[in-house]
């Protein structure tokens, strides 16, 4: 199997190597808009190097990786398709809702594969979770509560291009929700302020937020997002119910410290980064897609998924701004 990656910045290189770790991938060819970092990722990993994207495409690939900036994925996944070439794709598929929806008119027609990068799905703490509501063991289930909290800000220029928090960040939280629930979010209230960086501000954006999701069974799923969580990066989500509770991203490197008497520190240290908090998960989701690509198993999140994600995130940007609740059926088109 000959897989190609677009894109070679920290992720794409991250990815690169996994996959050239993977049985079943003979070999790996890295492309970028800036060929010299491409070059010094290829020679680095000991994998091929084009010289161009139009050049990685033409290089007899089985399938492609995208990692590419994100103005980029639209082009690249049409592209791939067009070509017949399954495609992984890190989120978003585009910047906004009607870029994604050009893109999903433009495939729906295609049985080419279009795997969307949701990483939290095959993180082993999640998959126990959705697996604990889908058994009824934790019996009726009347709230989630989830957390991205990041330890630091992302440059200035970042932020200006991101999206926004929800788009950018909160989306891993909102499609984990629907995928640990098995429920779609019908509503949502969101609030953020900000008390960083003035750049947040300045990019029509904020540092922290929080948001309120009814799903369509009744339960509450509680939304907590930060770019200032100097402790550590915390990703958590609990699900608690009629039964029993339990919680994803307690380990011993969650950024915690209780002030309780006598309950020791956790062991640490804290994770740093989403890279190192999700790195089996990132294994895992590529080897799945090699699975993809080989014909052996079906999409595990598709554009559909990433859609329905970036409604909930439109919505919470929406409510955020005009500081009402919103319907998910008042944004979807």
């Amino acid at each position: 199997m000959r897989l190609g990656l677009a894109g070679t910045g920290r992720i794409g290189t991250s990815h690169a190597e996994i996959l050239k770790n993977i049985d079943a991938v003979d070999s790996v060819v890295v492309a970028d808009v800036d060929t010299r970092r491409a070059n010094d990722t290829a020679t680095k990993l000991g994998v091929e190097f084009a010289e161009s994207i139009d050049a990685l495409f033409s290089s007899g690939l089985d399938g492609v990786i995208i990692t590419a900036a994100t103005d980029a994925h639209p082009g690249l996944i049409i592209k791939a398709v067009d070509a017949g070439i399954p495609v992984f794709c890190e989120k978003p598929v585009a910047a906004d809702v009607a870029g994604t929806l050009a893109v999903i008119d433009h495939i729906k027609n295609s049985e080419v594969p279009v795997q969307i990068g949701f990483q939290r799905r095959f993180d082993a703490g999640y998959v126990a979770a959705r697996a604990a509501v889908a058994s009824g063991e934790l019996g009726w289930i009347h709230t989630l509560r989830a957390t991205t909290l990041d330890p630091a800000p992302p440059p200035a220029e970042y932020v200006a291009h991101s999206g926004g928090l929800f788009r950018d960040c909160g989306v891993h939280d909102f499609d984990i929700v629907r995928w640990v629930s098995g429920r779609e979010i019908v509503d949502v209230y969101a609030l953020g302020a900000n008390r960083g960086e003035q750049f947040f501000a300045d990019a029509g954006d904020v540092d922290t937020a929080a948001a309120t999701l009814t799903l369509d069974d009744g339960t509450f799923a509680l939304v907590s997002l930060t770019r200032y969580n100097a402790a550590g990066y915390d990703v958590r989500l609990e699900v608690l119910g009629s039964k029993d509770d339990i919680v994803v991203g307690l380990d011993d490197r969650a950024p915690l410290r209780s002030v309780e008497p006598g309950v020791p520190p956790l062991a640490g240290p804290a994770y740093p980064g989403f890279m190192e908090r999700f790195r089996p998960a990132y294994v895992s989701e590529l080897e799945t897609f090699v699975q993809v690509v080989a014909g052996k198993t079906e999409v595990p999140c598709g554009v559909a998924d990433a859609l329905e994600a970036f409604y909930i995130a439109e919505a919470c940007e929406i409510s955020r701004r005009e500081r009402r609740p919103i319907a998910l059926a008042d944004v979807r088109r």
